[in-house]
């Protein structure tokens, strides 16, 4: 078994990978592969494979977190074994060269997710669950009715905009985003990274919601082929409680299914009431529940 930095020409077994342990996580080959070739502007990134007779069976990444004004917290994204290598130490392996990793950039806590069947190892090393995540999917054949949109109201793709504008509304959104932490610290440059340049975002499916050309709420659409994912769907506090992020999510949804979509993926935190209340109208049924865990580095 051997731990090394992950390298562009990984992008194909990564995602085969994911498939295989998270089914209902959306990033595509060319996506993958951008990411590694390329790597986010905030400095500190990493991203690690396990290799097993040079196959990867193993993945996970590293982070100092930079959207957030908390010091020294930092992520252990998506650390995942394959089934047939698990209980050999991979694991175990992957999460210490993360936190070595993070140490000495500052990083004293750190957060990671787990699955149900994962929490006996995350608590063996230290982490503790915080907050219950659920995954859920819609089968988008057919997709759900559009309703007509409110007077004053205009249904826009995010490819004939600014995005500064969507920007602006994305951190006027992130104030009060339930989680372990405040998303209050998202430059525009990392946003630009996570979002705007990200390959797999669709934006002739992904809708923005206007009144007076101001953006109100939006709705994200991250592609690979006939799946998708809901990287964000909001509305901006003032704008809140007009059914606009319904309007706007159902819009993307209905775009992206013209486009040859025919399952959608999504993942809320379990105390965002209003967003998992959008979701069960629009026909969204639970996948999976993961939970966000916690853990102090010494």
């Amino acid at each position: 078994m051997r731990i090394r930095e992950a390298r562009p020409d990984d992008a194909a077994a990564v995602v085969a990978l994911r498939a295989i342990v998270h089914p209902y996580l959306v990033r595509g080959v060319e996506s993958t592969r951008k990411m590694l070739a390329d790597p986010p502007p905030n400095e500190g990134w990493i991203a690690l494979v396990a290799e097993v007779d040079g196959q990867v069976v193993g993945w996970t990444s590293a982070e100092p977190n930079t959207s957030t004004s908390v010091p020294g917290f930092g992520d252990v994204n998506t650390l995942h074994v394959h089934p047939e290598h698990r209980r050999r130490g991979i694991g175990t392996a992957l999460l210490t060269a993360a936190t070595d990793h993070l140490r000495p950039l500052g990083v004293h806590r750190v957060r990671t997710m787990a699955a149900a069947d994962s929490l006996p190892f995350a608590r063996r090393h230290g982490f503790e669950p915080s907050r219950e995540v659920r995954y859920s999917a819609l089968d988008l054949t057919p997709p759900p009715a559009l309703p007509e949109p409110p007077p004053g109201v205009r249904l826009w793709p995010i490819a004939e905009m600014d995005p500064h504008l969507l920007y602006a509304a994305d951190v006027a959104s992130a104030v009060d985003e339930p989680g372990d932490v405040p998303v209050d610290a998202v430059t525009f440059e990392s946003w630009q990274y996570d979002v705007w340049d990200e390959p797999g975002l669709d934006k002739t499916a992904s809708t923005a919601a206007l009144v007076d050309g101001e953006v109100t709420a939006f709705s994200l659409v991250k592609r690979d082929g006939d799946r998708m994912w809901s990287d964000y769907t909001c509305s901006v506090p003032t704008y809140r409680g007009r059914g606009l992020a319904r309007l706007a999510k159902t819009a993307a949804l209905h775009r992206a299914a013209e486009a040859g979509v025919r399952i959608a993926y999504t993942s809320n935190d379990e105390s965002n009431a209003p967003m998992l209340a959008i979701n069960a109208r629009l026909g969204y049924r639970p996948v999976t529940t993961l939970w966000a865990c916690l853990a102090d580095l010494t």
